[in-house]
């Protein structure tokens, strides 16, 4: 390895860092507030069921990315065990969510610029009108999504000291947050007040439907940042796994414990309608506020422009190695794979994404909507996680693993039950909607299929049939089920629930069984990058 090589590597610290500084984003400022307008006190289960869902999906993702590591291989790795077709469905969905991550915190940042309080900063009020971002703060948003691009297109070593400074900054306000709160305004008596319907005050689903639809899935999600980085990573064999664990870890923890100083620090003011009546405009602000913190309001404020900030940094990088690592599965145009010789970044997949992202947001002004299809077109991707560990178990077994999980037989199809739980809880019709937005990339599929004059399209699209089914199922199973998730009730909770849990271990082991349709080159091309795995890697 060259020296030149060599000095690109990111060390266990700057990757925790980086996934940190991905997670922690906009999620913690809003990510409270909305859990508990929807389940109140309950919402701190949310927050833990979220973290289970996320965890099991990571804990499939870390054979996988010890033994492909590689940049943006999230993007490979369905098509290395079912081919092409599934390949690409499984990239596209996690492109979509990506791509939309970069506006959304743009948005996010100029959104809280527009409710700082100082008479100086008079000139954001602007920015904002009736939940959408103005003319005057889309130029803002624009120079945000800008500054996101330039930071990254200067080497991963730029990327990586900008992360590890902003991380530091992202994790003390959190954490000075939880303590003066408990310390200066906590009261244990919101948790299970008889008047505000205890601690469940809307019985157990809204807990479920909180975890998705209240952006919890959203705010974890960001650990794919880790995988995504590839052979970027110092010593990824240990540090892949470590990376992912310790960031989660850390964040889970945080989350856990704003959820709860959150629900205890509420005045009994703002609770005068009920759990599903509390409103604010920035949430931790304004309990600061009540409690004459000022000088932690002014961190907040401060916070809610640099979290938002600090993931979008992290997620052009991620985004951009994930439109590169289309190319090489042979469905996108190769000028877009193109990697920059002397900073070794994919420089012409950040201008494309940057543009997308302007697109984006130009066409779709709100934090919400453009949040709206982020989490179920990211667990459409993490499904098929799952079904390639196994099945490479099985078509692969002499392929070079640094680490074979043992209890893989378990967490598989566990992984893919969560999966498509979570999907479910995001409510009607959301599905239907991201399963369009999944659809409108298969132009550039057929395309590039036609250009191949159709060899093996058939063999790709019977290896991708239980993924194509079992998208058309969820959609059904959403519009028939419960009202709790905006179904028409002929599935009724929790009984939707057990058909969900039934249905998809039948389109896991269906999905195993698929593999037997892929070809042989799919193979060939993860046995190559199998090969890498070289033994600095396994020490």
């Amino acid at each position: 390895m060259s020296k030149q090589n060599s000095k690109r590597k990111i060390g266990l610290f700057q990757i925790v860092m980086l996934g940190l500084s991905s997670i922690i984003g906009s999620g913690w400022l809003f990510g409270s507030w909305e859990a508990s307008k929807v389940a109140g006190p309950a919402a701190i289960i949310s927050w833990v069921i979220g973290a289970i869902v996320i965890g099991s999906i990571a804990f499939n993702y870390i054979e996988l990315g010890t033994m492909f590591p590689e940049s943006g291989g999230m993007s490979k790795y369905a098509q290395y065990s079912h081919g092409s077709l599934l390949g690409f469905i499984a990239a596209w969905a996690n492109w979509v969510s990506l791509v939309t991550l970069i506006p959304i915190e743009a948005v996010a940042a100029v959104q809280y610029m527009s409710s700082w309080p100082w008479s100086w900063a008079n000139w954001t009020r602007g920015f904002l009108s009736n939940g959408e971002i103005t003319n005057e703060g889309l130029f803002i948003v624009f120079l945000f999504i800008l500054v996101f691009t330039l930071l990254n297109y200067w080497s991963v070593n730029l990327l990586a000291n900008f992360t590890s400074v902003i991380s530091i900054f992202k994790l003390a306000i959190p954490l000075i947050t939880i303590v003066m709160l408990l310390v200066s305004g906590f009261t244990p008596h919101d948790f299970n007040n008889p008047s505000l319907g205890g601690f469940m005050p809307y019985g157990s689903a809204p807990i479920f439907a909180a975890t998705t639809a209240s952006g919890i899935i959203f705010s974890y999600n960001a650990f794919q940042v880790v995988i995504n980085m590839g052979r970027e990573i110092e010593n990824p064999r240990k540090n892949i796994s470590r990376g992912i664990v310790i960031s989660l870890a850390i964040s889970t923890a945080i989350y856990v414990l704003l959820q709860f100083t959150f629900i205890g620090s509420i005045e009994p003011s703002n609770l005068a309608n009920g759990w599903h009546g509390v409103n604010f405009n920035s949430p931790f602000a304004d309990i600061a506020v009540g409690l004459n913190l000022y000088w932690l309001t002014v961190l907040l404020y401060a916070d809610a422009f640099v979290s938002p900030f600090g993931t979008g940094v992290s997620f052009v990088a991620q985004t951009s190695r994930t439109l590169a690592a289309m190319v090489t599965n042979e469905h996108m145009p190769k000028f877009l794979g193109k990697i920059n010789k002397r900073w070794g970044v994919p420089r012409v997949a950040m201008v494309a994404n940057l543009i997308i992202s302007v697109l984006l947001v130009a066409s779709f002004r709100s934090w919400a909507t453009l949040a709206s299809v982020i989490s179920t077109s990211t667990l459409i991707a993490y499904l098929t996680g799952p079904v390639t560990v196994s099945t490479l178990r099985r078509i692969a077994p002499n392929f070079t693993r640094p680490i074979r999980l043992k209890l893989l037989k378990f967490m598989a199809p566990f992984a893919f039950v969560m999966a498509s739980l979570a999907t479910y809880w995001a409510k009607w019709p959301t599905t239907i909607e991201v399963i369009l937005v999944i659809l409108l990339g298969l132009p550039f599929y057929f395309y590039f299929e036609w250009k191949n004059q159709w060899k093996e399209t058939r063999k790709q699209f019977v290896s991708a049939l239980w993924m194509i089914v079992y998208l058309v199922f969820l959609s059904v199973v959403s519009y028939l089920g419960s009202t709790q998730f905006n179904g028409i009730n002929v599935l009724p909770y929790p009984l939707d629930f057990v058909v969900i849990i039934i249905v998809a271990l039948v389109f896991y082991y269906w999905g195993i069984s698929s593999y037997s349709f892929q070809t042989d080159d799919d193979l060939d091309k993860a046995k190559e990058v199998n090969d890498t795995v070289d033994d600095d890697l396994l020490k």
